[in-house]
């Protein structure tokens, strides 16, 4: 379905028209119109003023508008229903074609990518989480060590207690917990695990940032189909 810029401008201001794209699952459209918009402006502008300030207000405008990226909160919109959602399609949805992205020409414009992409491909973006966090483990072998460590730690931990039946002393029970878990946190520290977070989570939420704020918005009903 193909809107234009506002079709019912006659009776409804364009803020309204946009609230109601929103809220009816058209973001895409909202998107298009966008850089529509800003592109024929820019080009208006640049046939009144010198080539040169053109350039570099163009310039220094992409560059405010990617920074303006990362001051976004993208979890602002995802709720539990994005997170249990059916995982779209790496190649054809996820990734999609070189047409699937462009430069966003505005920061209320990248906001909406932004917002919206994570919305819909939250589960893509958890998947790649953990991979990067595999790589980290893989390239950090003492931190994968540690890992399993307090992993092992909190198995032995669950088999005494049933072994030896420290539910019936909870008091002991409390200690012990305090005990392992602050062993647990010496092996983690000792190991480097948090660097390898810190590290996954860096580079996943730059890759995510990124995907989301030049990746074109596409139909939610052609996305339907998945």
């Amino acid at each position: 379905m193909v809107f234009t810029s506002n079709p019912l401008s006659l009776s409804v201001p364009d803020p309204f028209f946009e609230s109601w794209l929103r809220e009816n699952g058209y973001p895409e459209i909202i998107d298009q119109h966008t850089s529509t918009a800003i592109t024929t402006s820019t080009t208006t502008t640049t046939d009144a003023s010198s080539i040169t300030n053109g350039f570099f207000i163009s310039l220094f405008s992409r560059i405010f508008t990617l920074l303006s990226l990362f001051t976004i909160n993208p979890f602002s919109k995802l709720t539990n229903d994005d997170l249990a959602a059916q995982t779209p399609p790496w190649t054809t949805i996820f990734i999609g074609s070189s047409d699937s992205y462009s430069f966003p020409l505005s920061v209320s414009q990248a906001r909406m990518r932004v917002q919206e992409n994570v919305k819909r491909y939250a589960r893509n973006y958890a998947t790649l989480f953990v991979l990067f966090f595999a790589c980290s483990l893989y390239q950090m072998p003492l931190a994968l060590v540690g890992l399993i460590s307090c992993l092992a730690l909190w198995d032995v931990f669950k088999f005494c207690s049933e072994r030896w039946g420290l539910d019936r002393y909870p008091i002991i029970r409390e200690c012990l917990i305090r005990v392992a878990q602050c062993v647990a946190a010496v092996i983690l520290i000792c190991s480097n695990v948090q660097m390898a977070l810190f590290y996954a989570l860096g580079v996943s939420y730059a890759g995510m940032i990124l995907h989301a704020g030049f990746r074109k918005l596409a139909s939610c009903k052609a996305n339907s189909s998945w």
